[in-house]
């Protein structure tokens, strides 16, 4: 099935960010998938996906952008991977971030 294109930004409270980069922290750290859930679009994150940081300056403003990419193959079968680990009870319920 083919995905949409989309291209959504969200600003957050302190609190909420902190909350969002620990629990990514966390499962980068541990080389796990990360759920989470943007705009009504609930994904997965694989733990393969590429990370940077971009910094970029232009009129008058300064930006930093930190970003996870990935294939849709790699997400797919990822997500199948983890489906498995659901259907026996690994899976927290606090693995959801709704953003």
């Amino acid at each position: 099935m083919s995905k949409e294109a989309r291209d959504i930004e969200r600003i957050y409270a302190t609190d909420e960010v902190v909350a969002k980069l620990r629990r990514l922290a966390d499962a980068l750290e541990k080389g796990e998938s990360f759920r989470i859930q943007i705009a009504g679009e609930r994904f997965r994150v694989p733990a393969r996906a590429e990370f940077s940081i971009e910094h970029e300056r232009g009129d008058g403003e300064e930006e930093v952008e930190f970003q996870l990419k990935w294939s849709i193959a790699d997400a797919d079968a990822d997500s199948e991977a983890s489906d498995d680990e659901d259907d026996e009870g690994s899976d927290s319920e606090d693995d959801d971030s709704v953003v």
